[in-house]
């Protein structure tokens, strides 16, 4: 039987549809926040559909992860009557879902005029700018996620307090942990293998029930499609064992955020590596440095693209493995972008301030993008940091901003990135960022209440 990933042409998803004996199959392609919607589709319409797309109401552009209707962009609305839009579908994309028996799924990005602000397209026009400029981009994503004996059902009745973690405590690289609980860790091991997500390193983080996997290294549409689908599938997995996964950037003050690192380099002519040089500080080249030279200028006008919830924030402070500012450094976790000096092979740079919460797609957009601008002119960064990045005092021109309203209007007013991802883009996004900061803004936290109920 054909293996999914084999899968290269529509004749080639006919006949494994043939051969499998299905009536349908699941198609699927991502939102602005990185959730894949999609549905059951008929082996006959499915076919059609490999040749001509099919549409699909534009209303998951127009939407909130809670299918709240946005009320300030302009793509699609009321006033516009919720048309379909035009999705074509990806045979290469094709791959089995092991946790639903013998089922493929086929993944689809969205065409005509939704192309301009779909994720995944916004991601094809960057690498297609590299490749304009003589590069090819390699990249990984590395997640950090908790686990929780929980269902969909039993943290609502909890009001999400006093929920039971997957292990107790801190037991960071614990063999005993990933010992006791090997059904999950083989389940997920198995799975994403299975579905060609396959996962270079799975251990115990530091907190209670947090892992941490490292999704192998790939060309760069291909490591953000792995990176989207570890996070859906991941959550799929944990629920039908009668678990959750979050990838919230920081579900509780009381432990770390959770990271969603992005590792990145550039091949040129030959497929050779141009992030090398013996003779340059940390090994980097040239190339490298303007990239992340480029990475720092740009990270804090486009940080809406990389910390895209009001959520995504709180993990940005000091002391808990998040950077909080646009720094760069040697080897250096305490900075944004830590530079890894390895040889031709494995140098690279590692954005960490992306949180788990981030659209790959959108995220890996940001880093490349700015760095290939950085290229373009030839921005150096700034002195390396040397130590502790939180002990440092930063200029105003490094600063991130400290809301996702701040961030949505530093990405509407960048000019650099306009020019890198298209007004249609940057506009809908920053609108569905304010969005998503006033919608916050109506509820009353916990602290509020608590705070100021009696006393003020």
């Amino acid at each position: 039987m054909m293996n999914p990933r084999n899968v290269t042409s529509a004749w080639d998803a006919k006949k494994i549809i043939d051969d499998r004996g299905l009536t349908h199959v699941k198609v699927g392609a991502y939102d602005m926040d990185g959730i894949l919607r999609g549905k059951y589709m008929s082996r006959d319409k499915f076919l059609s559909a490999l040749e001509k797309g099919f549409g699909f109401c534009d209303v998951v552009l127009g939407w909130d992860s809670a299918d709240q209707l946005y009320d300030n962009v302009t793509y699609t609305g009321w006033h516009t009557g919720y048309p379909d839009a035009p999705v074509r579908i990806l045979p290469e994309s094709c791959r089995e879902i092991p946790w639903e028996d013998n089922m493929l799924f086929f993944q689809g990005e969205f065409a005509g005029e939704a192309e301009a602000i779909c994720p995944r397209g916004l991601l094809r026009r960057v690498l297609a700018k590299a490749a304009e400029m003589g590069f090819s981009v390699k990249a990984g994503f590395e997640y950090e996620f908790f686990v929780f004996e929980e269902t969909p059902r039993t943290v609502r009745e909890k009001n999400y307090r006093d929920m039971t973690p997957l292990a107790p405590g801190y037991f960071g690289y614990s063999v005993l942990r990933n010992t006791v609980e090997s059904d999950f860790y083989r389940a997920l091991l198995d799975g994403c293998e299975a579905m060609d997500l396959r996962i270079e390193g799975l251990h115990e983080e530091t907190g209670p029930g947090v892992l941490e996997a490292a999704i192998q290294v790939d060309d760069g549409l291909a490591a953000a499609d792995k990176a989207a689908h570890f996070k859906t599938f991941t959550k799929i997995m944990a629920q039908k064992m009668g678990m959750m996964a979050t990838f919230m950037a920081k579900w509780s003050p009381d432990w770390p955020g959770q990271s969603g690192h992005i590792h990145m380099s550039l091949l040129g002519d030959r497929d050779r590596p141009v992030f090398f040089d013996a003779k340059g500080e940390g090994g980097m080249s040239k190339t490298m440095r303007h990239f992340v030279g480029g990475q720092q200028r740009l990270m804090p006008e486009v940080l809406a693209m990389i910390a895209s919830t009001v959520n995504s924030y709180t993990r940005l402070i000091p002391g808990f493995w998040a950077p909080t500012e646009a720094s760069w450094g040697i080897d250096n976790r305490t900075c944004a972008l830590r530079v890894i000096s390895g040889g031709k092979s494995s140098q690279r740079v590692e954005y960490r301030i992306a949180a788990a919460d981030a659209n790959p797609y959108l995220a890996l957009a940001a880093a490349v993008g700015s760095g290939l601008w950085g290229i373009e002119n030839e921005i150096e960064p700034e002195p390396g940091i040397v130590g502790n990045a939180y002990d440092q005092k930063f200029p105003k021109r490094l600063q991130v901003p400290t809301t996702l309203w701040e961030a949505a209007q530093r990405l509407r007013q960048s000019k650099p990135a306009r020019s890198l991802f298209g007004d249609a883009f940057v506009d809908h996004f920053a609108a569905t960022r304010e969005w998503e900061e006033r919608e916050f803004r109506k509820h009353i936290t916990d602290w509020e209440l608590e705070r100021y109920f009696e006393i003020i």
